[in-house]
């Protein structure tokens, strides 16, 4: 088993794509020391923390880092524990059905033969513990029913092992987290229209489990993970170096020079927490954090790339990027 160690830089980057914001994350000690923990007692690893704050790019960072396959699932309200596991094509079975139904009658093949090829094993998709577990059942099952497998990052690959990231767990209901660790617990599951069940393979994988607190989480379920709190630091100085730290490791041209002075990341910082401590006494949710602050300072670089110009900007920039609860901007 590979764990995470020290003396690795802390800054991984994860890619940059036209479409998206630069991807880079800079591991913290307690981030490393929570992902080892979790590989070692072999237990899911459940991240608290503010939205932005960088859960899920903490999973995929420790993906990169160690080299394992990543498999995500965003949950949403209407997730169901299986969909973890598997998925039944229905629509796709039953358009086959409809037109295998006609072409039979047409041709009269028989009605066993029918029922063979309709069989519900057939329209059966791995979901992201399938890979987990197994990697090549799941990878013969995505061939026979045409989806491709996971993308992988540039040197990431299921020999090393896999991580799997289930996002945003707070939006489903209580079943599926219970769901989720009976399946892990028992180490297998049977998917729908199948004989034999999956069972887990070779290195257990890292799961891990971000909420954003929208709803309580059962406590047994609590129980059976090991816990990382992500949080911004409390005084204002810290906060500051935090934040300035973060964007020096994310803004950095090809020739590895800063693409802001060093006082418009303090000037940014400075007006962020302004506006994190106005909407903590106004109670207003959630606060401004990590993802306003590089949202801020990534649109100032862009506007104006001349490093001399980036300060007169930022005011102007951040009553768009902080202000965003109704009344802020007063």
């Amino acid at each position: 088993m590979k764990f995470m160690t020290h003396s690795d830089s802390p800054i991984v980057r994860l890619g940059q794509s036209t479409a998206a914001p630069e991807q880079v994350h800079v591991f913290c000690e307690n981030e490393i020391d929570a992902i080892n923990a979790a590989m070692a007692a072999r237990r899911p690893l459940l991240v608290r923390g503010e939205p932005g704050i960088g859960k899920t790019q903490l999973a995929l960072a420790a993906a990169v880092r160690l080299g394992s396959a990543y498999v995500q699932h965003v949950v949403d309200s209407h997730t169901e524990s299986r969909d973890l596991l598997w998925h039944f094509d229905a629509v796709a079975r039953l358009a086959e059905a409809q037109l295998k139904g006609a072409l039979g009658a047409a041709s009269g093949k028989n009605s066993t033969s029918l029922q063979e090829d309709l069989a519900v094993k057939n329209y059966i998709h791995p979901r992201a513990l399938w890979w987990a577990f197994d990697w090549a059942s799941a990878s013969e099952q995505a061939v026979k029913v045409k989806v491709p497998e996971p993308r992988q990052p540039d040197g990431c690959n299921h020999q090393k092992g896999c991580l799997v990231l289930i996002d945003e767990i707070d939006k489903a209901e209580t079943d599926v987290p219970n769901g989720l660790l009976e399946a892990l617990g028992a180490g297998r599951f049977t998917p729908q229209g199948m004989d034999r069940p999956v069972f887990a393979k070779g290195e257990p994988p890292l799961v891990i489990i971000t909420t954003n607190e929208e709803r309580a989480l059962p406590d047994p379920f609590i129980r059976r993970c090991l816990v990382l709190h992500m949080r911004l630091p409390t005084k204002d100085d810290d906060l500051k170096a935090y934040l300035v730290t973060r964007a020096k490791a994310h803004f950095v041209d090809d020739d590895g020079n800063m693409m802001a002075h060093e006082s418009s990341l303090e000037k940014a910082a400075d007006l962020l927490i302004q506006d994190r401590k106005k909407c903590a006494q106004e109670h207003w949710l959630p606060l401004p954090g990590q993802a306003e602050y590089l949202d801020l300072v990534r649109a100032v670089i862009q506007l104006a790339p001349d490093l001399d110009q980036q300060s007169g900007l930022l005011e102007r920039v951040a009553r768009y990027v902080l202000k965003k609860h109704p009344g802020a901007a007063a």
